[in-house]
């Protein structure tokens, strides 16, 4: 169906220095900047027309965006506002998107590589729940220096998929998914 989406293009995240996030998700996960959409030192994205469309509070300034590329997933667009109130990042239980979960082949590599880029593990990687709970499947939350939650998770033993169901799995490395 033409009006149905073809796949998730990008997601947004709200930081508060682009440079160090950058920094941070490239160090952590192999995350690469794909472009500025608002580079800095340009005017600000700010105006009535701007707070309508983004639904912005009144004063807020965009100013810098950038897209960053982990893998062969979906993109994540960096945000860095200026006269913006700021609220924490959400926990599991905040209503809205509250974390970004990466598939991971080694998250015991992973892992170690996230606190060595500064993220703080919430536990030790663990076996996943439910139908997903098959031999060496495993994940782990933790939170990136400003706080936003990230999962890895590996299910290098599959999921006992109900009723026919699948879920996106990136394909095997050197291979097109």
């Amino acid at each position: 169906m033409p009006s149905a989406p073809r796949a998730i293009d990008h997601v947004g995240l709200t930081v508060p220095d682009i440079e160090a996030a950058t920094r941070f998700l490239a160090q952590a996960f192999d995350g690469r900047p794909v472009y500025d959409v608002q580079p800095i030192g340009q005017p600000p994205m700010a105006g009535a027309e701007t707070e309508r469309q983004l639904g912005l509070p009144k004063g807020a300034k965009i100013i810098h965006m950038r897209l960053i590329r982990i893998g062969d997933g979906p993109s994540i667009e960096l945000f860095q506002f200026a006269d913006a109130p700021q609220s924490s990042p959400a926990a599991l239980p905040d209503f809205g998107f509250q974390h970004v979960a990466l598939y991971v082949d080694d998250i015991d590599a992973a892992a170690n590589r996230f606190e060595a880029a500064g993220g703080t593990l919430l536990s030790p990687p663990h076996p996943l729940g439910g139908v997903e709970d098959q031999g060496r499947n495993r994940g782990v939350y933790g939170r990136a220096p400003w706080g936003s939650l990230f999962e890895l998770i590996s299910y290098p033993d599959g999921i006992a998929y109900p009723g026919g169901t699948t879920r996106w799995t990136p394909a095997p490395e050197g291979k097109s998914a």
